[in-house]
Parts: structure tokens; C-alpha cells; sequence
């Protein structure tokens, strides 16, 4: 009866790599990184499973992913999903802050309320707190783009110069002079001349 089991860097991304996992219905701490699992992930009923690693594969779709998991294994605790696209982290992209990953927090926690640690950090009670107040708002969604409105579109450069002054050959430039003078007001680097050096 085996507890624990590693998988990490077998590359399985396909459903029939991970079937053979039911026969593992005492398994208490499963690691699947590495393995370019996505969407598709389909994990028998592991009712005995606390702790979960699928980091760094290619996961997207987060609230299916804590659906599923939500369903198969009840007693989970541990769960991280760092280098997933899933996963908004600084370090994965740029694009992301750490609001965006305290709103993944958040609706993670909304999904998996018995969660104790996500992504190798603890679960506060405040995180908890918050989770039950907000988190089936904390969910991202993306605006989607229909095939045909972005080919029919034309590409549209924002530029904040007018219309005319956008042709390299046509512009009219100005030219004019500036005379400054400076009376010596405030300025510290006189101070040590005397009038008999000047």
C-alpha cells in the first residue's frame, strides 16, 4: 500500500498515463510536476489524498481544475500549481503583480476551503475569512476574441499626433533662440569669492 508517489518529469500528458492511479486508493501524497499535464487532467477518486504538486505544467483552466479536484479528493490540504499559466505569478509573467495572485488565492481557497497550504505558503485565516466573503468574485476571466472580429478588424495604431503630422516628409519644424540671464541669486558657489577676486 503505497502513500507516496512521484511522477515528476514523465513528460505524461495524456489521460491513460494517469489511469493506472486508481489502483492507488490509499495514496496519501501525490507529485506530478514537470509532466505537461493540462485542461484535460483526470484524476481518479483519491479519497485519501492530502497533498497534491503539479507544478510546472500546462494548466489554464483553473476553475475546472478545483472542480474536479473538489470532487476527487476530499481530503485534500496541500496543493500547488506554481508555473501553471493557471498560477498568476510575477516570476512566470510579467503581466502579473501580486494581486493577482492574492485573487487566485482567494478563489482557490473559495473552491477548497479545507486547504491548509497553497503553493508552499500557509493559509492565514484572514486569506480564509476573505474567501468566504469574496471568493466567487476573485475569479479572472478573460475577455474572448471571435476569430472573425480580429481578422475583419484592421490592425489600429493609437498615436496622439494628428493626422497631418504623421508624414516624415511633410512636417514643419520651428526653430527660435532662448536667452537666458543669471543674476547670481541663491546661489551657493559665489559665497567663497570675495569682490577683490572678481
Amino acid at each position: 500500500r503505497e502513500k507516496y508517489l512521484s511522477l515528476s518529469g514523465n513528460h505524461s500528458s495524456n489521460k491513460r498515463s494517469l489511469e493506472g492511479l486508481s489502483a492507488f486508493g490509499s495514496l496519501e501524497e501525490l507529485i506530478l510536476d514537470n509532466n505537461l499535464l493540462g485542461n484535460d487532467l483526470v484524476l481518479p477518486g483519491l479519497p485519501r489524498l492530502h497533498t497534491l504538486s503539479l507544478n510546472k505544467n500546462q494548466i489554464t483552466d483553473l476553475e475546472c481544475l478545483l472542480d474536479h479536484l473538489a470532487e476527487v479528493t476530499p481530503a485534500l490540504e496541500y496543493l500547488s500549481l506554481l508555473g501553471n499559466v493557471a498560477c498568476p505569478n510575477e516570476l512566470v509573467s510579467l503581466e502579473k503583480d501580486e494581486e493577482d495572485y492574492k485573487r487566485y488565492r482567494c478563489f482557490v481557497l473559495h473552491k477548497l476551503p479545507n486547504l491548509k497550504f497553497l503553493d508552499a505558503r500557509k493559509v492565514t485565516r484572514q486569506e480564509r475569512e476573505e474567501a468566504l466573503v469574496r471568493g466567487a468574485f476573485m475569479k479572472v476571466v478573460k475577455p474572448k476574441v471571435s476569430s472573425d472580429s480580429a481578422a475583419s478588424s484592421p490592425e489600429c495604431h493609437y498615436t496622439p499626433l494628428p493626422g497631418a503630422s504623421r508624414d516624415l516628409t511633410s512636417h514643419r519644424g520651428v526653430l527660435g533662440k532662448c536667452h537666458y540671464v543669471y543674476y547670481g541669486k541663491n546661489s551657493e558657489g559665489n559665497r567663497f569669492i570675495r569682490d577683490d577676486q572678481l
